[in-house]
């Protein structure tokens, strides 16, 4: 019984300190339903306020593009609130944009740009970034 209480406290310490090292991770948003939109800007709010010394990116391109839409966007408040954090970016396709006649200006103040969302996503994963999908 004292070797299982011992190996349990192992455990749950180990766990916690896991949870406290500090993480990077690149959010991959592609669908276009707004509930995925919402739920996506949740999650990147959740982890970046429980984990405020770790790094966060949301990458949006292909059908998400409205979700960052300054006019459309369903998240809008919420990536507003957290795009201010220094541990948070969100950005989007450039090419997403030109497909879908969009400016810098159409976006919601503080989201930014890259040339390609999968290229983005695939460098931070080489450089050891954790990956989420986010989906129906």
């Amino acid at each position: 019984m004292k070797q299982t209480i011992v190996v349990l406290m192992l455990f749950v310490s180990g766990f916690t300190m896991a949870q406290t090292e500090p993480i990077k991770v690149v959010f991959d948003v592609t669908s276009a339903n707004p509930d995925v939109h919402r739920t996506a800007a949740k999650h990147l709010r959740l982890m970046a306020e429980a984990y405020p010394a770790s790094q966060f990116e949301m990458v949006i391109y292909s059908g998400a593009y409205k979700m960052v839409d300054n006019k459309s966007s369903v998240a809008g408040e919420t990536l507003s609130a957290i795009i201010t954090k220094d541990n948070v970016s969100v950005v989007i396709c450039e090419q997403t944009m030109k497909r879908h006649k969009m400016t810098i200006g159409d976006l919601i103040p503080g989201v930014g740009s890259v040339p390609d969302g999968i290229y983005e996503i695939i460098m931070k994963q080489k450089e050891g970034w954790g990956y989420i999908k986010e989906a129906q």
